[in-house]
């Protein structure tokens, strides 16, 4: 029989056989090694589209599509997941997509390949994204939601900093060829998949940290949880979310500018991707320590950084351009981490993975047609594109400022 550890819950019960910290950390580092993964990939999604032919247009729309997809499909895989609360399996299966797809993309030789495998890579994250979030809320549920989220996002930044790297000191190596600089991602994507098993094996019901052992019988007839509406404050919330990142530029269209306009070397940009992955990191840490403190009113910021990113990146100073990467990566990390945080403290645990996949959903929508914007304004007019984002954010400050944050009741 494995020896399992004598952990607190929230209510003082005997919990599951590890601390919530360490499950926290555990699952930090599988997003860690998928971040290796998938970061890598992403950091040459905009070159490597470009070198199969691809314009400005065609980069900012499948890279619009593909967070979309990331994002929309979880309209379907949250309440699946909630119905069958088979939250494990929804997990490895999504990093299992994630992982295969990537360095087969190395090996596409035309275009309408590279851009179904880019989408589909995405796809597997909407597969797995709702289940892994709540698994993970359940667990912040004891170390705070805002810091618990924060490490999380902070140790994926970790991956998301040596994948690009990494792929980029393979493309220096062999001449900018992507066959070997995305092969070589296959070996941390396999260690995602070891460590999910393990984890599961340790911990199989995670739910344990928030949920007590003993739940009314209404809420476990049949293994389904009562179907409870999802409050006001998170539909207002996610209005609020959708509006700023439908003013929110990819980095696929901002690598296309860097390439296009001899910026950058091809190799250079994945370290430019790395750099904002570690302003990602700090990002989220900052802002999810003042989340616990302050609450959602720290949410301002991101309208702010978003607005700042065409005026510094669409200019052809390279000091510049550098700088509006890095406030890219920072407005990156305050919605990977601070975001999540919100929805776990808005929504109870049998609704969560419903209202993470709805979440996901609107930003998604949001996302496709930031992502499309961004690259079809670009084509037309850089000074008009700064305008439209301006604007965008500006209203998205103002929709923040109507939810009167600091007042949104958290459950309990």
């Amino acid at each position: 029989m494995t020896r399992t550890d004598t952990v607190q819950t929230t209510d003082g019960r005997r919990g599951p056989g590890m601390s919530a910290w360490r499950f926290v950390i555990a699952f930090g580092t599988v997003s860690l090694l998928a971040d290796f993964v998938y970061e890598g990939a992403r950091s040459i999604t905009g070159p490597l589209l470009a070198h199969l032919g691809a314009t400005a247009a065609v980069v900012g729309v499948v890279t619009g599509i593909g967070e979309a997809a990331a994002l929309v499909l979880r309209l379907g895989s949250g309440p699946l997941t909630d119905r069958t609360r088979r939250f494990w399996a929804w997990t490895i299966s999504g990093y299992a997509l994630t992982v295969i797809t990537v360095p087969v993309l190395g090996l596409a030789s035309t275009l309408w390949v590279a851009c179904a495998l880019v989408i589909a890579e995405r796809v597997g994250k909407a597969v797995r994204s709702p289940a892994k979030d709540t698994l993970l809320s359940h667990a912040t549920a004891v170390t705070g939601r805002g810091k618990g989220f924060a490490v999380h996002e902070a140790m994926d930044q970790i991956g998301a900093l040596i994948g690009p790297l990494i792929v980029a000191g393979v493309l220096a190596a062999t001449g900018d060829h992507y066959a070997p600089a995305l092969g070589v991602l296959a070996l941390p994507g396999l260690a995602v998949l070891i460590l999910l098993f393990w984890l599961r094996a340790r911990v199989p019901d995670p739910t344990r940290y928030e949920i007590p052992a003993s739940a009314p019988a209404e809420e476990t007839a049949k293994g389904t949880p009562v179907r409870e509406r999802l409050p006001r404050a998170f539909w207002i919330y996610a209005a609020f979310t959708a509006a700023t990142m439908s003013g929110f530029a990819t980095f696929g269209v901002l690598s296309f500018h860097l390439i296009t306009e001899h910026l950058l070397t091809t190799a250079a940009v994945p370290v430019l991707y790395a750099g904002a992955m570690g302003i990602d990191a700090v990002a989220a840490l900052a802002t999810g320590w003042a989340y616990d403190r302050l609450g959602p009113k720290v949410l301002a910021v991101l309208p702010v950084l978003a607005a700042a990113v065409p005026i510094l990146a669409f200019t052809r100073s390279v000091p510049l351009v550098v700088a509006g990467a890095l406030v890219w990566g920072a407005a990156m990390g305050v919605q990977e981490s601070t975001l999540r945080a919100t929805v776990a403290d808005l929504v109870g645990p049998h609704r969560r993975a419903t209202a993470y996949g709805i979440f996901a959903a609107v930003v998604g929508a949001a996302t496709a047609a930031g992502g499309a914007l961004a690259g079809l304004l670009y084509g037309v007019s850089i000074p008009l594109l700064i305008t439209v984002t301006a604007c965008i954010q500006a209203a998205a400050l103002v929709l923040l400022a109507i939810t009167r944050p600091g007042r949104i009741q958290t459950i309990t």
